[in-house]
Parts: C-alpha cells; sequence; structure tokens
C-alpha cells in the first residue's frame, strides 16, 4: 500500500495499478528522491513523465509544488492517476494526459517545467529520449531538476553528447533503482 509521505495530503493512501505492468517506485526509494529535493519544491511545475500511479507528482504537490501534469499511456494508469488526485483533494492542480511520451514531448502545448520525474520501465532505455527532447523542445524552466529512475547510472545519459548540459547533483543506489538527480544548467545545447 502506497501513502502520501508527508504534506498536505500526509497519510492519504494511494490506489496503484494490478499486475506486473507498472513497477512502482518503493516507499524506500520515494522517500530518498524527496530527501534530495526537500527544500526545493514549493512552487514548482511538475512534470510526472511516466506516472503510473501518479505517486510521484502527488507527493511533490503534497509538498507545495504549484501544478503537476501526469502522463501516462495506459488508459488503467490515467484512471488511478484521476483517482489518487481526488482521494488527496489535488485533482484542480493536476492535469493527466494519456498519450504515449515522445508524442507528449512533442507537443505539450506551450508547458514548462522546472521539477521533473523520470520512472520509465527499465528496459525501455528513455531517460536519454526524454532529455534529448526536452532540451530540443525547450521544456524546462532555468533552474529545472531531474529526478531519473534507472537500472543503471549510466542508463540516464546512454552515451549522448548532451550530458554537458546538466549537473549532476546526486546519485544514489537503492535496490535495483538507481536515483539520480540532475539539474539543467540553462544552457543553449547543441543536439
Amino acid at each position: 500500500m502506497m501513502r502520501v509521505i508527508t504534506g498536505t495530503a500526509k497519510g492519504v493512501r494511494l490506489d496503484t495499478l494490478e499486475g506486473e505492468t507498472t513497477r512502482p517506485t518503493s516507499e524506500r526509494t520515494k522517500e530518498a528522491m524527496f530527501s534530495m529535493i526537500q527544500f526545493e519544491i514549493e512552487g514548482r511545475r511538475v512534470l510526472d513523465l511516466f506516472a503510473g500511479s501518479g505517486q510521484l507528482g502527488i507527493e511533490a504537490i503534497s509538498r507545495g509544488a504549484q501544478s503537476a501534469v501526469f502522463v501516462d499511456r495506459a488508459r488503467e494508469a490515467v484512471s488511478i492517476v484521476r483517482r489518487n488526485l481526488q482521494k488527496t483533494k489535488f485533482d484542480g492542480v493536476g492535469t493527466v494526459v494519456n498519450t504515449d511520451f515522445l508524442s507528449y514531448l512533442r507537443h505539450p502545448h506551450g508547458q514548462k517545467f522546472d521539477l521533473v520525474f523520470l520512472d520509465p520501465p527499465y528496459a525501455l532505455g528513455a531517460v536519454p529520449t526524454v532529455l534529448r527532447e526536452m532540451l530540443r523542445r525547450e521544456l524546462l524552466l532555468p533552474g529545472a531538476l531531474i529526478l531519473c529512475e534507472t537500472g543503471a547510472s549510466e542508463d540516464v545519459f546512454g552515451g549522448e553528447p548532451f550530458a554537458s548540459a546538466f549537473d549532476i547533483r546526486r546519485q544514489v543506489r537503492h535496490g535495483a533503482a538507481h536515483v539520480t538527480l540532475l539539474e539543467w544548467r540553462g544552457e543553449e545545447t547543441v543536439l
């Protein structure tokens, strides 16, 4: 059972998807992620790109984020996110989009973000593609923080040359999960 750890919705139990199609971030990993950014959440615009149950974006809203966009391609996940937003009374600050990650990144409807959660299925290897598209489409606000959960630390950039656009602020490992906190330098990047 997942719960909101702290903030205005502290203790609210969140629904999760049944079955093996989604791997929710463990409570321990979620706590580690939020301890890295605990004083930097207030007022941020959040993108929870592989939303699943929406627990990462909801945790950020509970801790003072201004708004969040939840993107998932699975209809069941979108339904769960909407239900969790209602349970936490955050449906007014959360927008749910039912599409795949690339479609969303290519058509973000003018939205920009300064806190991004990337927790795709490890086998998908999508994090380098997401980072490249966010830079290409100018989706990041100055000082944007990106929390990536991957199967290995080298999966974050995958050897891409745009790695220099980001500072790696912290990397930790929790079981099979590698969590990397990136900060966008805010500079134009040659892609």
